[in-house]
């Protein structure tokens, strides 16, 4: 029997289907698909965040009075170094624990513009989906018992009446 190979260990069978088995789950469309979407989200995210912070918020401080909302915040506990704290970053760095409304303000925009592209990305391929009138399927209803009659018929199989040309 020098000719045949050593026969394989009963484990390295189960082991090579489950790689097998693997690879066609990592490399299905759908799988692919979500990755993409999922980076993709990621840099819609830094987008949004930047909208918001850089574009969207220094207009609405400058209309509710010079306020920079990053830095709106109420001190809960005053840290080592008494305030008052010119910002949330001078707060932590004294240690004053502060209830951040500002920064929470701009996660609930982030959020709703997010959430508002999410729904104008759905709404648009919801469109794109729609297509006509389903095909004739070869029938139409009895004006009288309101059955499905094949559009040839002269009286409907149903009710027996007789059906206008």
């Amino acid at each position: 029997m020098e000719g045949n190979p050593a026969p394989l260990r009963p484990g390295l069978k189960v082991e090579a289907a489950r790689l097998k088995e693997f690879k066609e789950f990592a490399l299905k469309g759908n799988v692919v698909d979500m990755a993409v979407g999922i980076i993709i989200g990621a840099a819609f995210g830094t987008i949004v965040k930047s909208l918001v912070d850089d574009i969207l918020m220094p207009p609405l401080g400058l209309l509710v009075g010079n306020v920079d909302f990053s830095n709106l915040f109420v001190v809960l506990r005053e840290g080592k170094a008494a305030g008052p704290y010119v910002s949330v970053a001078a707060a932590k760095e004294a240690g004053a624990v502060t209830l951040n409304v500002g920064l929470f303000l701009n996660t609930v925009i982030s959020f709703l513009i997010v959430a508002f592209s999410v729904f104008l990305v759905v709404k648009g391929m919801n469109c794109l989906k729609r297509q006509g009138p389903p095909p004739d399927s070869g029938t139409e209803e009895c004006p009288f018992c309101i059955s499905a009659i094949p559009l040839k018929a002269g009286r409907c199989p149903h009710c027996t009446s007789e059906l206008p040309a």
